[in-house]
């Protein structure tokens, strides 16, 4: 009787055990609830686009809510602390740039969070261009001539940035480091302001976004001289890059990636990975990016993304120190 008893407990036990099996693995599957894609700035940005792009595609595919959630603040310190210290679960993401990641701990002493530490990369999810315009009438038609122009005149070629520490004004004082000249750099309050300054003849250029200066190019209001990374951009075919224009050294890239609180499992790395890397293969997306000034991503791995964050905020940091930058 014992042993049978015995025997029946056994039996219990075991398929409860296998009952189970099931039960854990469907409560394990990521994403098994909508997942959240934070970006540190305002709705309509590119940033956003990306996410909110990418985000839809993800949710087809899993079947699960993604809902994109704007902080913006403090140049993207607000929303970048936000995701630094929730969960490491995978259901809180970010859709980190350049900026976030590699350039703001060098202009902000108290930060509140590790750009480095505190983030689990996952993925690249955009190269972004960026183009050299100037006035249709500047008194220079290439880069080579603008450099003899800036090395005979010091300070006397201005160039409009979108604040201190943006992307323009990184990109222009990489450019005087890289040609050995000096600009007069003129702080605007956003992007479209110093777009604005570049077309009303308050400054001679302007290091942006191909996006925001490319209806103006097309429209024969600014000259493209050149693009600033190391591919011709789709959508200026014709304009040389930076080191085909004749300044061999010059690289400036500018990037948006998936970033997760530090400590993410392996396993919901990868499928975040896999996924993404799937989705960017959509032909809408890919087309929506071409209009969009956007090249797709290199560093698609985790290690990749690491390693590119890591040169770069060591790029930064050096460019920063030597022109003197600081935050507004």
């Amino acid at each position: 009787m014992q042993s049978t008893r015995r025997t029946l407990a056994r039996a219990l036990v075991a398929a409860a055990a296998v009952s189970a099996v099931p039960f854990a693995l469907a409560q394990g599957a990521y994403p098994s609830k909508a997942v959240k894609i934070v970006v540190a700035f305002t709705a309509g940005g590119p940033t956003d686009v990306v996410a909110r792009l990418i985000g839809q595609q993800l949710a087809e595919k899993w079947g699960q809510p993604v809902v994109v959630e704007n902080k913006p603040g403090a140049a993207g310190l607000l929303g970048s602390e936000f995701v630094a210290k929730a969960p490491a679960d995978g259901y809180t993401l970010l859709m980190a740039t350049a900026g976030n990641l590699t350039v703001n701990q060098h202009l902000y002493k108290h930060m509140r969070f590790d750009p480095v530490k505190d983030f689990a990369p996952i993925t690249q999810t955009a190269a972004v261009d960026f183009v050299l315009v100037a006035q249709p009438d500047a008194p220079f038609r290439n880069v080579k001539e603008l450099i003899a122009a800036a090395k005979a005149t010091p300070e006397a070629i201005s160039s409009a940035t979108s604040g201190n520490g943006g992307a323009p004004h990184l990109a222009a004082a990489l450019f005087e480091d890289a040609a050995q000249v000096n600009l007069q750099l003129v702080p605007y309050k956003g992007t479209a302001d110093a777009v604005n300054a570049v077309l009303g003849g308050q400054t001679h250029l302007d290091f942006d976004a191909a996006s925001q200066v490319l209806p103006h190019v097309k429209a024969g209001k600014l000259k493209a001289l050149a693009v600033l990374g190391t591919k011709r951009s789709p959508l200026l075919p014709e304009v040389p890059t930076m080191a085909e224009a004749g300044l061999p050294s010059y690289n400036f890239s500018n990037w948006f990636g998936l970033v997760a609180p530090a400590g993410l499992p392996k396993d919901v790395t990868a499928k975040l990975e896999k996924d993404v890397a799937e989705v960017l293969k959509n032909p809408e997306i890919q087309a929506r990016y071409q209009t969009m000034g956007l090249q797709p991503p290199a560093a698609t791995t985790p290690a990749q993304f690491a390693t590119l964050i890591r040169k770069d905020a060591a790029k930064w940091g050096a460019t920063i120190k030597a022109a003197n930058i600081v935050a507004e």
